[in-house]
């Protein structure tokens, strides 16, 4: 599926950009779920928001309860002091997680793609398993930060082996909060690792590496239907989007079934929803 080139870009960098993956009617498709799980989301059964500020301490119960399930959360800014939303539902939710790719038809249909398949293996991962799906909204005008982190922290493995592939639904630009990147980053330390104990979550502190600034991050602009690749390690931000344009985007997290999945791992899995692969 990769050419020599692709994978040998890959080695040195840490992500691949492969342009036109997906087709319009499949990120169509995807939308139209999207919006209508939201349209269907009952804010009474669940108003947590998503930030990567603090996350362990900002996680409860339901962002504890969506490992294996279907469920939204809100921007940041959603909400007035009073506890009303400032607009609309659907201009309010920050993403979709996290086992659609399982569980919904359609965003299974996107998923299992045997494309992917291919280019898993292409990048070395010798039996991928696919833990984690998201939809990403980054609302206009709300749609929040994204701190600086590597992929590795939420799904720990020896050797390190998880791996982004993030397919942007819209355009993505530095104006409406596209992803940035330290190409050749991903040859750094693991600085920090996101463990589960029972109802409790930390994040513990690997490494005292800085994060990237500016003066050697880049922006990875996108069209509808691109796919991002990234390697586990490779540090990556996104910045607030204050345009009046969203940024939608999906996202999928493999692993390399070869390697040793953490117990610590705040996603897991048993016979009664085994994680698959991309086929």
């Amino acid at each position: 599926m990769l050419s020599k080139e692709q994978q040998d870009q890959y080695r040195r960098d840490g992500y691949l950009v492969i342009r036109g993956f997906k087709d319009a009617a499949a990120i169509a498709a995807l939308r139209q779920r999207a919006l209508q799980i939201v349209d269907d989301f009952d804010p009474a059964e669940g108003s947590a928001i998503f930030t990567t500020r603090n996350q362990a301490a900002a996680s409860d119960d339901w962002f504890l309860g969506s490992d294996n399930t279907v469920r939204c959360f809100f921007e940041e800014a959603a909400f007035a002091a009073d506890g009303t939303l400032n607009q609309a539902k659907a201009l309010s939710i920050n993403k979709i997680g996290h086992a659609m790719h399982d569980l919904d038809p359609v965003f299974g249909a996107f998923a299992r793609d045997p494309r992917l398949a291919a280019i898993a293996r292409d990048i070395g991962l010798l039996d991928a398993k696919v833990w984690q799906s998201q939809y990403i909204f980054k609302q206009p005008g709300i749609g929040g930060e994204v701190r600086w982190h590597q992929d590795a922290t939420f799904f720990d493995t020896t050797p390190v082996s998880v791996t982004t592939f993030w397919f942007a639904l819209e355009e993505a630009t530095v104006a409406n909060g596209c992803l940035w990147v330290q190409p050749g980053g991903h040859t750094g330390p693991m600085r920090e690792r996101f463990v589960r104990d029972g109802d409790a979550l930390s994040m513990e502190q690997l490494d005292d590496m800085p994060w990237p600034d500016n003066s050697v991050a880049v922006p990875l602009e996108a069209q509808a239907g691109d796919l991002v690749i990234f390697h586990g390690l490779l540090p990556h931000y996104s910045a607030p989007n204050t345009s009046p344009v969203s940024r939608h985007a999906f996202t999928l997290h493999a692993t390399d079934g070869t390697s040793s999945y953490s117990k610590r791992n705040w996603i897991q899995r048993d016979a009664a929803l085994p994680v698959r692969g991309f086929e």
